[in-house]
């Protein structure tokens, strides 16, 4: 199935009542993680899974070659330029609003990639995902990261390896040290969800198949993105996306102030939305008259 194909489907419809996401979130908040099952639509599941394998074909993609990435793991980075199939991802609605509470609404799209790990591959390095943001830890979520199954995760093919409540350290994890770790085990489509400071790491395939996920990974609206997506995209592609995706990308405001372009919003300014900017300057004069 092409990604033409697949978008002609239903529209993703939220299955979790709110009692079911916070308690996701809760356990998020405790643990540092949450899997939460059976949430992807099966079609949606397989038309992914298809057309990764389209394009890791017709973009000639192979393992980077490098001990992080994988020397048999093949990833595709800034899958929003790829067809409209993945644009149904930053949004869905069983997944979004569980990261909107882990961090808040303002958040952002950090990074959209596939991972397929590979027979034979060896473990990732166990690292957390704000270890390069030189802040104190421990610290309040400024990353919030999801993975997808695509396929089944097993701890045998290469399911995410994590180290629960490593979130609450005050420290990152040594890169090349040995850490105890469990296998985060769940069904296709079903998706792992974790705050960026818990230690994990890719798994060991010792299976015959591949192990495929989808990284969605997003940050709070005031830290930079691990993706440039004002650069990476297109403008004319961005101009087609809902709204909310757009805002997802940084084509917002956060906070009254962080994003805005000579005092200007950057949806309207670049995209032709009808946003109008409301900044916390604005606020203020108001206040003062």
């Amino acid at each position: 199935m092409d990604a033409t194909a697949a978008d002609q489907g239903t529209a993703d419809r939220p299955t979790l009542d709110a009692a079911e996401v916070e308690a996701h979130v809760e356990r998020v908040r405790t643990e540092g993680w949450s899997v939460m099952e059976g949430v992807i639509d099966g079609d949606l599941v397989d038309a992914i899974d298809d057309d990764l394998l389209r394009l890791e074909r017709d973009l000639g993609i192979v393992p980077a070659g490098n001990l992080f990435e994988g020397r048999r793991t093949t990833r595709i980075y800034n899958l929003l330029v790829h067809g409209a199939l993945y644009e149904r991802i930053p949004v869905h609605p069983n997944v979004l609003p569980v990261v909107e509470k882990v961090l808040d609404p303002g958040l952002l799209i950090s990074s959209l990639s596939s991972i397929s790990i590979g027979a034979g591959e060896t473990a990732q390095p166990i690292h957390s995902d704000d270890q390069l943001i030189p802040l104190p830890k421990p610290h309040p979520p400024i990353i919030c990261n999801t993975m997808w199954a695509i396929t089944d995760f097993t701890e045998a093919n290469g399911a995410t390896r994590l180290c629960p409540r490593t979130h609450l350290a005050d420290h990152s994890p040594d890169l090349l040290g040995s850490h105890d770790s469990i296998a985060a085990e769940m069904a296709r489509g079903s998706v792992l969800v974790w705050v960026g400071s818990l230690w994990h790491g890719g798994g060991a395939n010792t299976t015959a198949e591949r192990r495929v996920g989808i990284a969605m990974n997003y940050c709070a609206g005031y830290i930079r993105q691990q993706e440039n997506q004002q650069l990476g995209i297109p403008l004319d592609t961005v101009r087609r996306f809902p709204r909310r995706l757009q805002e997802l990308c940084g084509f917002s405001i956060y906070n009254g102030l962080v994003g805005h372009i000579d005092k200007q919003h950057p949806g309207k300014l670049l995209l032709g939305t009808d946003d109008e900017p409301s900044l916390v300057w604005d606020d203020g004069r108001a206040a003062d008259s």
